[in-house]
């Protein structure tokens, strides 16, 4: 017990180095996060009297080193696990259900040059895949650069650029990071264009709001017949909110939204895009998806967060 004593206080003071100039914007960090959400029931666009839905898990965990006051090493690992459940309507050519799972780090580090100003440099690796056949080309590589500014007490920005080798072609996302104390109740947090929040505090315990989150994802596919074809995932969640603390650190938090422009497109693997820049495709000469699509919808999310307050 003691020992587990010594660990959380090694990385309550690795967090706290790390995001001390901007307490009084980020007051908490979630270390933790468990969670599964369903997709409900929508039709697929071009076949009768069927339909597709749509469940996902998904882990994260958090970690810094600390080396001094100025430089950490700071690792974020994420393991996510989606299924999409048709009417039957695979073929030896498409996967039904289709079955993908991610494995994503992100390490680097983070270098501190005054109170007010950071750089952040992080190696993205990915295992991508349907686990039919884990292969060197399951991996993809990417990484995030960003430079961070606090502004005052109540507001924090970082700018930067995420890449990653995407099945489909080279990915560019320009990112800004914000940390924004708007008052008391309401403050604005996340990675934009990825995720991002919007909260009101009921009360120190619960919060609600709008959330965002924004991924183009693709996977090796590797089984049977189709193993010389890669998926793509595409969706924006928006959704409302709410977050309860139950116990201690731990958190539930529900959302409730809509899928926009949710899509899971299967191409050759010779069907490539020149580059993407966000949701802009630049040389897209790819044909149209080798399986059948399903229409965007409603989606519910259930979440296990444990959260560590910096103060």
């Amino acid at each position: 017990m003691e020992s587990l004593g010594v660990y959380k206080r090694l990385v309550l003071v690795g967090l706290l180095a790390m995001v001390l100039p901007t307490v009084k914007a980020q007051e908490s960090i979630d270390l933790a996060t468990f969670s599964g959400r369903f997709g409900f029931p929508t039709s697929y666009t071009e076949l009768e009297n069927a339909k597709a839905e749509e469940a996902i898990g998904l882990v994260n965990l958090k970690a810094p080193v600390v080396f001094n006051d100025k430089l950490i090493w700071f690792s974020s690992l994420t393991y996510t696990q989606s299924r999409v459940l048709g009417d039957k309507v695979g073929t030896e050519l498409n996967p039904d259900p289709i079955d993908l799972y991610a494995f994503i780090l992100q390490t680097g580090l983070i270098y501190r040059t005054s109170e007010t100003n950071a750089f952040h440099l992080l190696f993205v690796p990915r295992l991508m895949t349907d686990f039919g056949s884990v292969t060197a080309e399951s991996w993809q590589w990417g990484a995030i650069g960003m430079y961070e500014h606090t502004y005052g007490e109540r507001l924090t920005m970082r700018y930067g650029v995420m890449y990653n080798g995407e099945w489909s072609g080279a990915l560019f996302v320009p990112l800004i990071d914000v940390n924004w104390k708007i008052s008391n109740k309401w403050s604005l947090t996340g990675l934009l264009p990825i995720y991002g929040k919007l909260n009101y505090q009921i009360n120190p315990n619960a919060t609600a709001g709008l959330s965002l989150f924004g991924l183009i994802t693709s996977y090796d596919l590797s089984k049977g017949d189709y193993a010389d074809t890669y998926m793509e995932r595409r969706s924006i969640d928006l959704a409302l909110f709410g977050r309860q603390r139950l116990f201690g650190n731990f958190h539930a938090e529900l959302r409730f939204g809509y899928a926009i422009g949710r899509a899971y497109e299967q191409y050759d693997k010779s069907e490539k895009i020149d580059a993407r820049i966000s949701l802009i495709r630049i040389g897209d000469d790819r044909g149209e998806p080798l399986n059948p699509q399903f229409d965007p919808g409603m989606f519910t999310s259930l979440r296990l967060v444990y959260n560590l307050p910096l103060d």
